[in-house]
């Protein structure tokens, strides 16, 4: 969507009018406005009863209780918190093209976004070692991967993740270098935005983005490759029902969980190579674009739950006892949950 077409903006004004050095505000017509204020509620309702669910069937459901299960919730516990602190006050950012909540909670905003975006790269990691060793080294999986190394990975995940985003804004490290230029010519009362310098920009992306995705990438085609040469065996040779059928549910969990790294990817990479671009460029890239593609990696958030859902029948099959309130029935979190 490109606002800057002719009878796409109504008027230019100021965020804040008896204010020195206030941010410029754009005023869209009111159908617009009206129009983004719908779709944008429904992304995040969405995201929020989506990742509800899972949070709920996770804890809830003693089958869904597994290592690989246990990082899941820790992804969906990102999304939830993405949903609900970052994602309102972002919305009104984009379509009221001011920022009305004051410097700190700028701060804060501009921090948890860092924050959540790389905990969620970073769960990726670890589920992605989490298959292969379930798929590659099946007879080490029980011993390396337990649930107290599970909540080691969580926390450091969390740790890490606090540490990049609050450090980088709090200390300004964002800025170093050019902080008089960013006071000078980029701040201005009504804005939030998180300017980066080159250095920057190309440091946090690589680190955060660019790095754990490729060796995602190439963990996930080495689980591939050892899961086909699996089921070759497994057809080519006389094996144990019970074998055979756990073989099958790794390979479709593996293939689940790398559409769900896919699609963190295919939604976060616009803005990550537009991040890096922008500094080089001047930063001459429209904000609108800026803004489209952070919301296309807030969409992320709300596409997992629905990947579970389409992928995994015993997260259809919970989904519905929650919903259907059959989970307040005695010993409901015992529910044999189909394992398809």
């Amino acid at each position: 969507m490109n606002f800057s077409q002719p009878g796409m903006i109504e008027h230019s004004d100021f965020c804040y009018e008896a204010v020195n050095r206030s941010c410029l505000k754009i005023t869209y017509p009111i159908v617009i406005r009206i129009s983004l204020y719908i779709f944008l509620i429904t992304i995040i309702v969405l995201t929020i009863c989506g990742n509800i669910l899972v949070i709920i069937s996770i804890t809830h459901f003693k089958q869904l209780q597994t290592p690989t299960n246990y990082l899941i919730l820790s992804l969906a516990v990102t999304d939830f918190l993405l949903a609900v602190v970052n994602m309102p006050p972002s919305m009104v950012r984009t379509i009221e093209t001011c920022w009305y909540f004051g410097d700190m909670f700028c701060k804060i905003h501009s921090s948890t976004e860092v924050m959540l975006c790389t905990v969620s790269i970073l769960n990726l990691s670890f589920i992605s070692i989490d298959r292969y060793y379930a798929v590659c080294q099946p007879l080490h999986y029980q011993t390396k991967i337990t649930t107290c190394a599970t909540v080691i990975m969580i926390m450091v995940s969390w740790s890490v993740s606090a540490c990049v985003g609050f450090g980088m804004v709090f200390l300004e490290l964002n800025i170093l270098g050019t902080e008089e230029f960013y006071y000078n010519n980029v701040a201005c009362v009504g804005g939030c935005v998180l300017f980066q310098t080159q250095a920057s920009s190309a440091i946090s992306s690589i680190l955060s983005f660019y790095i754990p995705g490729f060796i995602m990438l190439v963990i996930y085609q080495k689980i591939f490759h050892v899961a086909q040469k699996q089921a070759r065996s497994i057809h080519s040779i006389a094996c144990n029902n019970v074998q055979s059928e756990n073989r099958k549910m790794e390979r479709k969990a593996t293939k689940t969980l790398a559409i769900v790294m896919g699609v963190f990817l295919s939604c976060w990479l616009p803005f990550f190579i537009c991040n890096i671009i922008d500094p080089m460029i001047s930063y001459s890239v429209p904000p609108v674009l800026f803004d489209t593609f952070f919301w296309l990696g807030y969409f992320n958030s709300t596409s997992n739950p629905i990947v579970y859902a389409l992928f995994y029948n015993w997260f259809r099959k919970a989904f519905k006892i929650i919903i259907f309130g059959k989970i307040f029935q005695a010993h409901s979190s015992r529910t044999k949950l189909s394992s398809d």
